[in-house]
């Protein structure tokens, strides 16, 4: 359950952060009310995972897939485009959730 939380904490994230993106500088309220209860639902969720995994793991990994997810969604959702740096640092984030996950000795798998 500690991974379906912080998946459900991570997709709330990127859909509060679209929204923050769509909310065009807080003008359009059906954004700003889908980001406030966007952010406020992602931090329940990874409170839960809090439960289970060490702050500073669960906060890697929530933060890093939701980098690599949000900029995919800026590609794709917002026609942003992303450079060579941008796609190899994102790679090396990807990278980085992978070693957590597979060789981290501070998380129980």
């Amino acid at each position: 359950m500690t991974y379906l939380y912080l998946l459900i904490a991570v997709t709330l994230e990127v859909i509060a952060t679209s929204a923050l993106q769509a909310s065009q500088q807080f003008t359009r309220p059906v954004p700003v009310a889908l980001m406030v209860a966007g952010y406020a639902g992602a931090f329940y969720f990874l409170s839960l995972t809090l439960r289970v995994l060490p702050v500073g793991i669960a906060y890697a990994l929530w933060s890093g897939i939701g980098i690599v997810l949000i900029s995919l969604v800026g590609v794709f959702w917002f026609r942003q485009t992303l450079d060579a740096p941008a796609m190899i640092g994102l790679g090396l984030i990807i990278a980085g959730v992978a070693v957590v996950n597979l060789f981290s000795r501070t998380i129980s798998h």
